[in-house]
């Protein structure tokens, strides 16, 4: 079973190793998913909504909303904030009965990039 909790946060940053348009400073509206796999517990849950939102408003929306990402990663493209917000909620979110299976990071309304588990798994 699969639990899906989402945000969103302003940012802008630029692509210095993109060459187009995206490599001018600009700012998007991001989207975020996080989505936990597991079974839900004596209590009826994978995990506590309030929970899994808490921990990635301190870990993640407190740090990116409103900042210029180049200052967070060096080349801030939506696969390398997927990978960033990975690493900073897959320890703190796994629990005996799941974990972390996937983070979404939509720039825009129809442009995402999504890791998986399984990505990690192999990398």
């Amino acid at each position: 079973m699969l639990l899906r909790k989402e945000f969103t946060f302003d940012a802008a940053h630029n692509l210095v190793e993109y060459h187009g348009k995206c490599e001018r400073l600009h700012g998007h509206t991001y989207r975020l998913a996080v989505v936990l796999k597991g079974s839900p517990d004596r209590e009826g849950m994978i995990a506590d909504f309030c929970e899994v939102s808490s921990l990635v408003k301190e870990r993640v929306i407190s740090r990116l909303d409103h900042a210029y990402l180049n200052d967070i990663l060096p080349q801030p493209t939506a696969e390398y904030i997927a990978r960033w917000v990975w690493e900073q909620v897959e320890e703190p979110l796994r629990r005996p009965n799941c974990r972390l299976w996937e983070v979404e990071v939509w720039e825009t309304a129809t442009s995402c990039a999504v890791l998986t588990a399984e990505d990690m798994d192999h990398a």
